[in-house]
C-alpha cells in the first residue's frame, strides 16, 4: 500500500470522541489543546485501549483503516488459520490493494462465510462498508452510513486483540494501537505533535 498524504482535514480530538461514541470515561481524558496523539496516549495510560481503538479507526481514512484491521487480524490468525480465516483475510488484502467494487464484494462474502465475528470477518466486513453502496451491484445504491467502516475495523482489532491469549490482551492491544499510530503519521493524517 502506497502512502498517500490525508487530503482531508482531521477531525478535532473532540470531534473523534462524539463520532466514536467513546463516552464520558474517554472524554474525561481529553484535555483542551490535546494533540491527536497526545489524547490516544492519555487514553493509553488510563487503560482505555478500546477508546485509543475507537479513535484511530475512526480518524483513519477507510482503506488506511482496512490495512490496520487486516493487518491485525492476519497477526492473530497466526501461521495456519482455518481455510474460511485464509480466504477472507486474502480477500482483503486483494480489496486494499486493488480497491476496485468486484473485490469489495468477493471480500464481504468471504467475510461471511469466515464469519463476521472473527477478527478476519470484521475486516473484510470493514472492506465491503468502504464502498459506494450496500446494495447489489444490479440496483440503486444504498451508502453505507460514514462510519460504518471504522465500526468493523473497530470489531476486528478488538476480537484479533482477545481472541488468543486474552491475558496478554494489553501488550496486544498497545502494539495495535501503536500501528494505527504509524499509519497516521506515514499518511500524515494528523499535524506533527
Amino acid at each position: 500500500m502506497s502512502a498517500p498524504v490525508s487530503t482531508r482535514a482531521p477531525r478535532a480530538p473532540a470531534e473523534l470522541l462524539a463520532v466514536a461514541e467513546m463516552g464520558e470515561e474517554a472524554a474525561a481524558h481529553l484535555s483542551p489543546g490535546h494533540t491527536h496523539r497526545a489524547f490516544v496516549q492519555a487514553l493509553v495510560g488510563a487503560g482505555l485501549h478500546a477508546d485509543a481503538v475507537r479513535l484511530i479507526a475512526h480518524a483513519l481514512p477507510r482503506r488506511e483503516g482496512v490495512w490496520w484491521a487486516w493487518v491485525t487480524a492476519k497477526r492473530s490468525a497466526g501461521a495456519q488459520p482455518s481455510a474460511k480465516i485464509r480466504a477472507s483475510l486474502e480477500a482483503t488484502e486483494r480489496w486494499i490493494t486493488q480497491p476496485t467494487d468486484a473485490n469489495r464484494r468477493v471480500a464481504f462474502d468471504r467475510a461471511q462465510e469466515a464469519d463476521v465475528g472473527t477478527a478476519a470477518g470484521c475486516a473484510g466486513l470493514a472492506a465491503f462498508l468502504s464502498g459506494e453502496s450496500l446494495a447489489p451491484a444490479n440496483v440503486q445504491a444504498v451508502p453505507p452510513g460514514e462510519f460504518d467502516a471504522a465500526k468493523a475495523i473497530v470489531g476486528a482489532i478488538m476480537l484479533a486483540v482477545v481472541v488468543q491469549e486474552p491475558e496478554k490482551a494489553t501488550e496486544k492491544f498497545e502494539a495495535a494501537i501503536q500501528q494505527g499510530l504509524d499509519v497516521t503519521a506515514k499518511i500524515k493524517l494528523w499535524p506533527a505533535d
